[in-house]
């Protein structure tokens, strides 16, 4: 590329890449004719668009580029990860309510039944550093599971094995502490895999009672109360992703 020249991007992508929505509510306004791009109405989301000096506007309104934001959230059970359910069951968004935060997005996931850290921004190239399964950090969760672990199943757990023809394993599994009938474990993933830890147990035969994200990265969830948020500082969104 030289100097003259400009990324560009579909206009769905720059939208989102403003931090404006979501690249599929972007893709949902173009469709409904309420964007512009230089005046002209455009209804194709992957319509080539000057990332850095195109003019949008949506609804009349132009389109700026907002203050980036990077939070963490200590996730509840029970609430589901997304924007909108389409079964009407609670989501993450109801522990921002009456907050003034404009458009942010989960980065990762946390299922329904699991709680914990999780981070919100609307900062996509950001948030695609941290869930890079390649290069993103390391995640840390707490877990308790319905046996006591001997040292032979910890092993497997750490080792990995083959389930369905996919490759299954731990970064690293530690025993916390054991009840008479349970146990918790530290587990440590380097990759995100959707319910990856659940998976992995119960491809074992072994039940989660609890599951519990505690850090990413060396991002801790601290001492956060549930279903409180905070924003992260600086030092922190650059050590998390950072270029």
């Amino acid at each position: 590329m030289t100097g003259k020249e400009t990324a560009r991007y579909g206009l769905a992508r720059v939208l989102s890449k403003r931090g404006l929505c979501s690249r599929s509510e972007a893709e949902r306004l173009i469709r409904d004719g309420r964007v512009r791009l230089d005046g002209r109405v455009i209804r194709d989301p992957r319509h080539a668009t000057d990332a850095q000096h195109a003019s949008i506007a949506i609804d009349g309104a132009k389109v700026v580029a907002v203050m980036r934001r990077y939070l963490m959230l200590n996730k509840p059970r029970g609430l589901v990860t997304t924007l909108r359910d389409e079964q009407g069951r609670d989501t993450v968004y109801r522990c921002f309510d009456g907050a003034d935060i404009g458009f942010i997005a989960p980065v990762g996931r946390l299922d329904k039944a699991s709680e914990g850290l999780l981070l919100f921004s609307n900062d996509p190239a950001w948030a695609a550093r941290i869930t890079d399964p390649e290069t993103g950090p390391d995640k840390t969760y707490h877990v308790q599971v319905d046996c006591i672990p001997d040292d032979a199943l910890l092993r497997v757990l750490r080792d990995g094995f083959e389930c369905d023809g996919v490759s299954m394993r731990a970064k690293s599994v530690e025993l916390l502490r054991a009840g008479e009938k349970n146990a918790w474990l530290a587990i440590v993933l380097d990759e995100g895999r959707n319910r990856q830890i659940r998976r992995l147990l119960a491809a074992l035969d072994i039940g989660v009672l609890r599951l519990i994200r505690i850090a990413i990265g060396d991002l801790q969830l601290g001492d956060l109360p549930k279903g409180q948020w905070r924003e992260l500082t600086v030092e922190e969104v650059a050590a998390l992703g950072g270029d």
